[in-house]
Formats: C-alpha cells, structure tokens, sequence
C-alpha cells in the first residue's frame, strides 16, 4: 500500500514515498519532473548496479549512468569531481534531474554533487540501505569525507523527493541490514521510548511484518524534527540530537579507518558510549546501559570497540567533529531512555574513561 509523508519546510517542501513498486513511483515522478525535455541522470554504486540490474534496466532504460565503486572511501573529493564531469559530459541544465539510488555513500555523494552542479540542480533519492531509508535519504544533509574527519564537506539541499521500496532489502546483505538498525535504535533512544521496548521484545528482520511501520515512524520523526531546526542552529537540543552516538562514532571510523566499521556499526558503540557517558554525568540509570547493549546485541551490532584504537587520536578526532562550537565537543546525552539532550558542559576525563571502558587504550 503506498502512504506519502509530507516533509514540509520554510522553502521547500517534498514527499517521502513508501511502499508500491519502484518503478510506478519513479515514472509518476518522472512526469511531474521531467516535462519540457529536461535532461536527466542516474548515479549508483557497483553492489546495487549489480544487485538491482534488473530493476534499473526496467526503471531507468536509456537514462545515462554513472557507477561508482561502492563503500565509505568513495565519499571523497575525488569521487565529487567524478560526478560533476559526469553531469558536466552529459550536458545537464539546470532544469536537469539526478537520480540517486544507493546507500547512505551514494545518497550523500550525490546530494552534495546536485548543490553543487550548476549551483544547484534537483535530485531524487532513492536509498536502497536500511540505513538510508530511516536517516540519511531524508532532510536534506550531503556531504563527503576529508582527511580530517567525516562530512566536513557539504550543503544542505534538499531533494525533491525520496522513494522508499522493501523490495531493495531483499538484497541487502546481513551486515548491511544491522548497521541501518543502529539509526533504527537511535531513533527509538532519542525520542520513541515505546519504539524502543517493542525492539526489545523481539529483534526485526528483513522479512518482519512491522518493519514498514518502523521505517515510517524514523522517517516521521527525523522530518519532525528538520522541520523544527533546518539548519541545525538550534542552540540547544534540535536538529544535533540526530546525532547521538555519532560524535563517538565518527571518531571510531576515522581512526580505524574508513571503511572498517560500517557506519551503523560505529555508530552502535557510539550510542553504547553516549550511554556510558550520561551515567557518569549523573543523567542515567546505570542499568540502562544494559538494556541498551542488549537491544544492540540482539541485532548483530557491536558494543564495543573490535580492537584496541589509541585513545589520544579518538579524542583528537573528536574535536575535529562538525558540532564543536567555540571549541567545545557537544555531545548528545540521554536523561533516559526515549529522550536526549545536548551538552557542552562535559568533563574530559568522563570522555576518556568511556573510551578505556570501551577498550580504547
């Protein structure tokens, strides 16, 4: 059944489109978007062009195509120069069209590439991971990678609507579906309390009955949430609270390496850290903790580092995060679980304690 979320902001407005056929979706798309003869472009990676080949063929036809390797490495400045001579080469106009079908890599390569061709062109995302589905596919955030840290690089552009189809986690492997369950649980910690214990009371697989609901309720809470803070210039709470568990999990990435933990995955020890860390500020019961690395367990997510990282560069990759202010780390904290908070007023000696409690060393 197909249901239509609205994501309504200050200057644009777009639909995020569940369930029914892909391809329905995207020829009733294409022909509200694409009269007049604009020109048009599709741009995906190397496991969903061989995974989904079918579906792109029936889908896309003729509509020229860039392939990119897949995994976190190809959100890079190099890769973003890729795309925009690919744009370039195939003449788009400004009323040109991008297609962007892939995991959360893709849809944040492309996005920023679409804001930055032309001075901007629209875009249509099409995730095909869990996690892009529930986060990254919506409100409008693109970006890549540099040396010195994750998604320093980007805009805010917004697409002009998202597409979200089941049928791409068929083919979606295991270690992929469990790393889109830590954004899941995210949502759960920072804001649903009763999305949360029903994920307690049993793990969700691919094939669950309740997994279209639960897509529908991030995608929800995450639109609510933009709504109220595009920009992320709320100066407390707002739009950062997305990012509970990130600011440890961005550090995690970086220092083993992009490309060693999938993002959900860092993420997942990230939001075991965030945890740890509202005990020690007197802000969360300490048996909470175990409730949460049990719900992350349950879903094949580690909770804890997978090998020993050095604790002076995690710290250091910590203060090149995005949300410093005024050279300050915000974190997002738990007051309990289905509700956070952000905070700046944080000891680093509690920072670093959680990182050793981790098996930082």
């Amino acid at each position: 059944m197909k249901y239509i979320l609205p994501v309504s902001l200050a200057k644009h407005s777009y639909p995020i489109r569940f369930g029914g056929s892909v391809a329905a979706a995207v020829r009733e798309l294409r022909m509200k978007l694409m009269g007049g003869g604009c020109t048009e472009a599709l741009l995906t990676d190397a496991k969903v062009a061989a995974a989904c080949a079918r579906q792109l063929s029936v889908v896309f036809k003729k509509v020229p195509r860039l392939v990119l390797p897949a995994g976190e490495s190809t959100k890079s400045l190099e890769s973003l120069g890729r795309v925009l001579d690919f744009l370039a080469a195939e003449r788009l106009g400004r009323d040109g069209v991008l297609w962007v079908v892939g995991g959360g890599v893709i849809g944040d390569l492309g996005g920023f590439a679409a804001a930055a061709y032309l001075r901007g062109i629209r875009f249509v995302q099409v995730p095909t991971t869990l996690l892009a589905m529930v986060d990254s596919s919506v409100g409008g955030k693109t970006g890549i990678n540099l040396a010195a840290g994750k998604n320093l690089a980007g805009a805010f552009h917004h697409p002009e609507a998202v597409i979200i189809a089941g049928d791409f986690l068929r083919t979606l492997p295991a270690r992929e579906f469990a790393a889109g369950m830590a954004e899941v649980i995210k949502y759960g910690l920072l804001g649903d309390a009763a999305l949360f214990r029903r994920l307690e009371r049993s793990a969700l697989q691919p094939e669950h009955p309740a997994l279209a609901a639960v897509i529908r309720r991030c995608c929800a809470m995450k639109a609510a949430i933009v709504r109220a803070d595009e920009r992320e210039t709320a100066k407390d709470g707002g739009r950062t609270l997305l990012n509970l568990g990130h600011t440890f999990g961005h550090a995690i990435e970086r220092v083993a390496g992009f490309g060693t933990y999938l993002h959900g995955e860092a993420v997942a020890v990230g939001l075991v850290a965030a945890a740890r860390l509202s005990v020690r500020l007197g802000r969360l019961a300490p048996t909470e903790v175990a409730r949460i690395e049990r719900v992350l367990a349950a879903h094949h997510l580690p909770v804890r580092l997978r090998r020993r990282l050095p604790l002076r560069k995690l710290v250091d990759a910590m203060r090149s995060d995005k949300k410093v202010r005024g050279g300050r780390v915000r974190f997002v904290v738990l007051d309990r679980l289905g509700s956070a908070a952000t905070s700046a007023d944080v000891p680093p000696a509690a920072v670093a304690a959680v990182w050793r409690e981790l098996g930082a060393v």
